[in-house]
């Protein structure tokens, strides 16, 4: 499996590309990093790479519907900035330039936008999904003005998160709403999973020593079944290990 990156432009130096990190500041901030316990949002922080600012600047829009409404400064000159981000579809739209021309294999699409659970404020990032199975050209990356005002983005900062996905598949699949009893292995496993965490809780609730030294359940995060539920899943994922960009002929 490849997923290729083509440098765009042989003057200009591309943004660096690393695998997904699942650390946050929001995250980092709470304490005993309770975030972190949830394995969902780490798992997202960290499925797919992260094109990273080359410079620090800030963006500031003044509330208008032209590009020029958008003013863009970056604390050092930097020969590559007025190529990197641009005020370009106007309307308060920020437009970063990736700096490569992705290539998936067959079947395979790109999702971009920006880096999951990374709170940005006063700017959203947009999501965009690219069939790079077959594109000749490069996509732009955008983020979009909540509020007139300033933003910085700093050297090193995701601008940009991109994830293959498999989407033409996602048109096979039918959804269908079904009642817990309709499934007895499966409710039978819910009420189980229940009544145990609603006992856990409970102990925290008294205080009890063994379960506030516990702090939480982990049967999702080690990927075990609570007990008597049957075997855990064997290929449960609690840590993703993405291959870093390498330099190719």
């Amino acid at each position: 499996m490849l997923l290729e990156a083509f440098a765009t432009h042989a003057q200009m130096r591309p943004p660096e590309i690393v695998p997904g990190r699942p650390q946050r500041a929001w995250m980092e901030a709470f304490g005993d990093r309770h975030p972190y316990r949830c394995l969902p949002l780490t798992m997202a922080n960290s499925s797919g790479w992260e094109l990273l600012v080359p410079m620090d600047f800030t963006a500031e829009w003044n509330g208008g519907p032209g590009q020029y409404d958008i003013t863009l400064t970056p604390d050092k000159p930097h020969p590559d900035f007025t190529q990197f981000v641009q005020s370009h579809f106007s309307q308060g739209v920020l437009t970063f330039h990736p700096g490569y021309l992705f290539r998936t294999p067959p079947g395979w699409s790109l999702w971009a936008g920006g880096p999951p659970n990374h709170v940005k404020d006063g700017i959203q990032a947009l999501e965009g999904l690219v069939e790079t199975d077959w594109l000749p050209f490069p996509f732009t990356m955008n983020w979009h003005f909540t509020r007139p005002g300033k933003v910085r983005f700093l050297k090193g900062e995701p601008f940009c998160f991109i994830m293959p996905v498999q989407d033409k598949l996602l048109e096979d699949f039918e959804v269908v709403i079904r009642s817990m009893e309709s499934d007895p292995d499966l409710h039978g496993q819910f009420e189980a999973w229940t009544k145990q965490r609603h006992a856990f809780n409970a102990r925290i609730y008294n205080h009890e020593p063994e379960a506030v030294k516990q702090a939480w359940q982990r049967f999702y995060f080690r990927g075990e079944l609570p007990e008597d539920l049957g075997p855990a899943p064997a290929d449960h994922v609690n840590k993703r290990r993405l291959a870093t960009p390498r330099r190719g002929r």
